[in-house]
C-alpha cells in the first residue's frame, strides 16, 4: 500500500477488531520511517495497544513504538520497545535503525553490567531480552570471524564466560599462533582497558588456566600473566609445569630465561616468596640463584663499569663553576656526580676531589655520603663492604655521614634487600627510642629511608612495626623518613589497616613534614589499586589540610598509574585550576604524567594550555608531567613545550623544564636528535652564568647528571617490554625524585629508574658470558656516544686593525667611483659570490653532520656481547645466522639478559668475567693490611 498520509491507518488503530488493528500496525510499520512525524501524534495509542495484554499483536505495537522513538532521537525508549518486540525486531536487517538499536543495547548492557559488577549492594539481574541482544551480537561477530571485536565487547560487558568460551573454541579449532595472538590481545586489554581490579584478576587467572591446558604452552605469555597477577602461587605453578613438561626441549634453559625476566619485572615480595617456596621443593640451585637477583645485578654492574663513558671534564667544569661552600650547589654536584656514575661502582671523582668534598656541611654531607649508594647501585656483593668506613660503629663521627651511609645501603640494595634488611632494622630497633638525641635522629632518618628501600614492596610486618615505632615518636626529622619507609615497604599492598592508621596519624601530628611523608606513604601503598583506593583518595582531596590534598593528588596518580583513566584525569585537571594552594595545584599537574604513561604522546596536547598559565607552580607541574610521561621517549612535541619554559621568568619553572628535558632526552645521540648538543650547551651556560638564580643552576646541574647518567649507558624505561607491565621500581623512583622540591636527598631516588641499555647474553650451561658478536643493520655512527666536553681555547690571537690614513681612504673611494663609472666594479660581486658559496658549503656540512634520518644499512656491522645497545637500536640487532649461540627466547626483541643455547658445548669459548667472578678466585689468604684511602669526611 502506498500512501501520502498515515492518517487513515492511524484511524484504524481505534477500531475494536484486533485483525483491523493488527493490519493497521503492520502497514504503519512499513511507512513509519517516512511518516514518523504524523505517527508520533498517535504514539500514546500505539503504546496503549502494547500495554493491552489481551491484544494479540502487542509485539508489533512495540516495534512501531520503537521506530517512532528512534526517529525522535529518544534512544532509551527505542531500545526498551525494541526489546519488547522480541522476534519482531530482526537483528540481521542491514538498516540504520537496527544498527543503532543494537549499538545502544550494547551500551546499555555494558553500563548495567558494570553497575552490577561493581555494586556492593544486592545485585539486580539485567533484562534477559537485553542480554539476548548482547549475546546474539557477539555470536554474529564470532560467525564472521571478528574474534577480537567479540572479545573486546565481552570484556567491557564483564562477560568472562564468553571470553573463555571463545578462547577455548579457538584453541581447539585454530592454529597455536592465532590462538596465542588472541590470548595476548585479552592480556593487553586487561591491563589497559579493564578498569575493575577484581575483574582483571579473574581474567588473568582464567588466562593462566587456559594457557596451561593448551597442547603447546607458550611459557612467555604465561610469564606475562604471572607478573601481572603478582601472585607467588601462580609463579610456583609456572615453574612446576616447566619442570614436568615433556613437550619442552631444554626446560632448564627456558626456566633460566623466564627467571631473568621475572627478576627484571616482578616485585621484591613476589621474588622473595617464590624463592622460599621453590627452595622447599628442591628446585635447581642455579634457578634459585637467578631469582635472588644477584646474577642480574652483577652482570649489569659489570657492564656499566666496563663500558662507562663518563664525561669527567664536564663534571669538573660544573664543580669549578659552582661554589662548593654553598650547600645548594654542593648538593647539586653531589647528586649529579651520583647520577653520572650511577651503577658503575666508580667513586674516583670523589677520591680525586677530597678538598671539595670537605666543604660539605650538615645535610649536604648526608647527601654526599648517600651518593655513594647511587654509584654502587646493584653492587650486592660488596655494597656493605664499600660503605663500612661510614656506617655506625666506624671511625666516622659525623651523624650526617652515619645517616647518609644507611640511606646509601638502601639505594644499593633497593629491590634486592633480603641480605641487608636485618642490619638496617637492627639500627632502627636499637635507637628508635632515642629520637630526642639529634645525632640519633639523623641516623634514624637515613636508616628509615634505607630500610624502606631494602624492603621495597615486601609487605614485611616486622619492618612495618619497626618503622611505625620511629613514626610515633613524632620527631619531624626521623618521622618523615619513617612514614616514607612504611609506604615503600607496603608498596602496592593497598592494606586498609596501614592506610587508615597513616591517615589518622596525619591528622594527629603537629609536624608538617610528617604529614607530608604520611600522605606520600599512602600514595605508595595505594599503587595500582585503581577504584579500590577511591575512598582514601576522596578523603584526602576533601581534607582542609593542604598537605593531605597534596598527597591525595599523588595517591590518585599512583592508584591509576598508566591507566589513562578519564575520571582520574578530569579530577586532576579540576584540582589544577581550582585548588587554593599552589603546591596542590603543582602536584595535580605533575600527577597527570603518571596516569598518562602509556599514552604519553597525548600529554603535550593536554598540558599545553597549562604551560601558559599565569601561575608559575602550574607551569612547573607541566614541565614535570612532560618529563615523567615522556621519559626516554625524545618526543618532539614535548621538547617544544619545554624549550619555551626554559626561558620562563621564574627560576623554579626553568629548573623543572631543564630537568624534564634531560629525562626526555636521556640516551639520545647527536645523530639521533639534533637537540642533544643544544641542551648540553644550555645546561652548561646556565651553570656558568653568574646572573642565573641558584635554583636554575641547581636544575641545570641535576639535568646534566641525568642526561649523562650511568656512564651514559642507562635510560629511563617505565614499562617492561617482555611482560607488558609497568616498571614499578622506575615509577617509584620518579615519584620520590619529584619530592626533592622539599628535601634534596630524595633526588637520589631517581637512580631506581635507571635501566642499563645493554645486550647481555649468557650461556644456559653455567650462566657465563661468552664472547661473540651480533649483527647491527644500521649506520655505525648513528648510535655513537655524544662528543665529550672540550674546554674552548681562550688564547686566540686577536687580529690588530691596520691603521689607515684619511688621505688613503679618500684616494680609494675616488678610485672606486671611477671604476664604477667605467663599468669595471665587479670586485664586490665576486666577493659576495665567494662568501655565499662558502656559507652554502658550511650549511651543507652541518646537515651532513647533524640529524640522521635513514638509520638502516643493508650491510651490518658487528657488536660484541655485553656492549651498549640503545632502545632505538635494538630493532636493528639480530643474531648472526649459523652462529654457535642461539637465543632461548625466539622473538625480535634484543635487550636485557638473554639466555643462549650453545650448539657446540664441547668446544672451548672465551668468556667475559663479571666483577663477582673476578673477585671469587681461589687465591691464598693475603697478609693483614690497612686501607689508607677511605673517604673519611670528618678529616676533610
Amino acid at each position: 500500500m502506498s500512501a501520502t498520509s498515515a492518517a487513515p491507518l492511524l484511524a484504524l488503530l481505534r477500531e475494536s477488531d484486533d485483525a483491523i488493528r493488527s493490519y493497521a500496525l503492520e502497514s504503519i510499520n512499513g511507512i513509519v520511517d517516512q511518516e514518523w512525524p504524523e505517527v508520533s501524534n498517535d504514539l500514546p495509542d500505539i503504546e496503549a495497544l502494547y500495554d493491552d495484554l489481551s491484544f494479540s499483536n502487542r509485539k508489533m505495537a512495540a516495534l512501531v513504538a520503537s521506530k517512532v522513538y528512534y526517529n525522535l532521537g529518544e534512544y532509551d525508549s527505542a531500545v526498551k520497545y525494541a526489546l519488547a518486540a522480541e522476534d519482531y525486531f530482526n537483528m540481521s536487517e542491514k538498516t540504520q535503525y537496527v544498527e543503532t538499536i543494537v549499538s545502544k543495547s550494547i551500551e546499555m548492557y555494558i553500563k548495567l553490567s558494570t553497575q552490577k559488577y561493581e555494586s556492593k549492594e544486592t545485585k539486580k539481574d539485567i533484562n534477559t531480552k537485553l542480554t539476548s541482544i548482547f549475546e546474539k551480537m557477539l555470536d554474529n561477530c564470532v560467525i564472521n570471524g571478528e574474534y577480537r571485536l567479540a572479545l573486546g565487547i565481552a570484556l567491557e560487558g564483564f562477560r568472562l564466560d564468553i571470553v573463555e568460551k571463545i578462547l577455548k573454541d579457538r584453541s581447539k579449532n585454530d592454529t597455536e599462533s592465532n590462538t596465542c595472538k588472541l590470548i595476548n590481545y585479552v592480556l593487553t586489554a586487561s591491563s589497559t582497558t579493564v578498569s575493575n581490579s577484581s575483574f582483571r584478576i579473574n581474567i588473568l587467572k582464567s588466562l593462566f588456566d587456559i594457557i596451561l591446558l593448551s597442547k603447546s604452552i607458550d611459557y612467555f605469555t604465561l610469564l606475562k600473566v604471572v607478573v601481572n597477577l603478582n601472585d607467588p602461587d601462580y609463579a610456583v605453578r609456572l615453574f612446576e609445569k616447566l619442570q614436568t613438561d615433556e613437550n619442552t626441549n631444554n626446560s632448564n634453559a627456558l626456566s633460566y630465561q623466564i627467571a631473568f625476566d621475572i627478576v627484571a619485572s616482578a616485585s621484591q615480595g613476589l621474588l622473595t616468596e617464590l624463592v622460599n617456596r621453590l627452595t622447599e621443593q628442591n628446585f635447581p640451585t642455579q634457578l634459585l640463584t637467578i631469582l635472588s637477583g644477584v646474577p642480574a645485578c652483577d652482570m649489569q654492574t659489570t657492564f656499566l663499569l666496563n663500558n662507562k663513558n663518563i664525561d669527567i671534564e664536564l663534571l669538573n667544569k660544573t664543580k669549578s663553576a659552582l661554589d662548593g661552600k654553598i650547600s645548594l650547589f654542593h648538593t647539586a654536584v653531589s647528586v649529579a656526580n651520583g647520577f653520572m656514575h650511577a651503577g658503575t661502582a666508580d667513586n674516583s671523582f670523589i677520591k680525586n676531589n677530597l678538598p671539595w668534598l670537605g666543604k660539605a656541611q650538615n645535610w649536604a654531607k648526608f647527601t654526599a655520603t648517600a651518593s655513594l649508594g647511587v654509584i654502587n647501585k646493584g653492587n650486592l656483593i660488596d655494597g656493605k663492604k664499600v660503605m663500612n668506613p661510614y656506617l655506625p660503629g666506624s671511625r666516622a663521627s659525623s651523624r650526617y655521614i652515619k645517616g647518609g651511609s644507611l640511606y646509601s645501603l638502601g639505594l644499593i640494595y633497593a629491590g634486592y634487600g633480603s641480605d641487608i634488611v636485618d642490619y638496617l632494622m637492627s639500627n632502627i630497633v636499637e635507637n628508635s627510642s632515642k629520637t630526642s638525641d639529634p645525632d640519633i635522629d639523623v641516623l634514624l632518618h637515613g636508616a628509615s629511608l634505607g630500610l624502606g628501600l631494602a624492603a621495597l614492596g615486601t609487605n614485611d610486618s616486622e619492618v612495618n612495626e619497626a618503622l611505625s615505632e620511629v613514626l610515633y615518636n613524632d620527631s619531624a626529622v626521623s618521622g618523615e623518613a619513617a612514614a616514607l619507609g612504611i609506604g615503600l615497604t607496603m608498596l602496592g599492598s593497598g592494606d586498609e589497616d596501614t592506610i587508615n592508621s597513616m591517615f589518622f596519624y596525619a591528622h594527629e601530628t603537629k609536624h608538617g613534614n610528617i604529614t607530608r611523608g604520611l600522605a606520600m606513604g599512602i600514595a605508595l601503598v595505594s599503587y595500582g589499586k585503581q577504584e579500590m583506593a577511591d575512598d582514601i583518595i576522596n578523603k584526602m582531596l576533601d581534607s582542609e589540610n593542604t598537605l593531605l590534598r597534596y598527597g591525595g593528588a599523588f595517591t590518585l596518580a599512583m592508584a591509576y598509574v598508566g591507566t589513562s583513566n578519564n575520571k582520574a584525569i578530569k579530577k586532576l585537571l579540576h584540582i589544577a585550576v581550582s585548588d587554593s594552594n599552589d603546591d596542590v595545584r603543582r602536584a595535580a599537574v605533575t600527577s597527570l604524567g603518571f596516569i598518562l604513561l602509556r599514552d604519553y604522546a597525548t600529554v603535550p596536547r593536554i598540558v599545553e594550555l597549562l604551560s601558559k598559565s599565569h601561575n608559575p607552580h602550574v607551569r612547573c607541574g607541566t614541565a614535570f608531567a612532560l618529563g615523567i610521561a615522556c621519559a626516554g621517549k625524545a618526543l618532539d612535541t614535548a621538547v617544544e613545550v619545554l624549550e619555551s619554559l626554559t626561558k620562563d621568568p621564574v627560576d623554579f619553572v626553568r629548573q623543572a623544564a631543564m630537568i624534564a628535558l634531560s629525562l626526555i632526552m636521556i640516551q639520545q645521540t647527536d645523530k639521533l636528535n639534533p637537540k642533544v648538543n643544544e641542551l648540553n650547551e644550555l645546561f652548561l651556560n646556565v651553570i656558568t652564568n653568574k646572573h642565573q638564580e641558584g635554583l636554575a643552576k641547581f636544575g641545570a646541574c641535576i639535568a646534566q647528571g641525568i642526561i649523562n647518567a650511568g656512564g651514559r649507558n642507562v635510560t629511563i624505561q617505565l614499562d617492561n617490554p617482555e611482560t607488558n607491565t609497568l616498571d614499578t621500581k622506575s615509577i617509584v623512583g620518579l615519584v620520590m625524585f619529584s619530592q626533592f622540591w622539599y628535601w634534596f636527598p630524595l633526588a637520589h631516588f631517581l637512580s631506581l629508574s635507571f635501566t642499563p641499555t645493554s645486550v647481555i647474553a649468557v650461556n644456559s650451561k653455567d650462566l657465563s658470558i661468552p664472547k661473540f658478536e651480533l649483527n647491527c643493520f644500521s649506520r655505525p655512527d648513528v648510535f655513537d656516544y655524544p662528543k665529550m666536553y672540550e674546554e674552548k681555547s681562550s688564547k686566540e690571537v686577536a687580529k690588530v686593525a691596520t691603521a689607515v690614513l684619511s688621505t688613503t681612504a679618500r684616494a680609494k673611494a675616488r678610485a672606486k667611483r671611477m671604476k664604477k663609472e667605467k663599468g669595471e666594479d665587479n670586485e664586490d660581486i665576486q666577493e659576495n659570490a665567494e662568501d655565499k658559496t662558502e656559507k652554502d658549503n658550511e650549511e651543507e656540512t652541518k646537515s651532513k653532520e647533524g640529524f640522521v634520518k635513514n638509520r638502516y644499512s643493508a650491510t651490518p656491522y658487528q657488536i660484541e656481547n655485553m656492549k651498549r645497545v640503545l632502545p632505538q637500536q635494538a630493532r636493528y640487532i639480530s643474531f648472526i645466522k649459523e652462529s654457535r649461540f642461539t637465543p632461548v627466547r625466539k622473538n625480535k626483541n634484543i635487550s636485557g639478559i638473554i639466555v643462549l643455547h650453545d650448539t657446540k658445548p664441547n668446544e672451548p669459548v672465551e668468556v667475559i668475567k663479571t666483577i663477582r667472578q673476578i673477585k671469587d678466585v681461589n687465591a691464598p689468604v693475603p697478609k693483614p693490611f690497612k686501607i689508607e684511602d677511605d673517604l673519611d669526611f670528618d678529616r676533610l
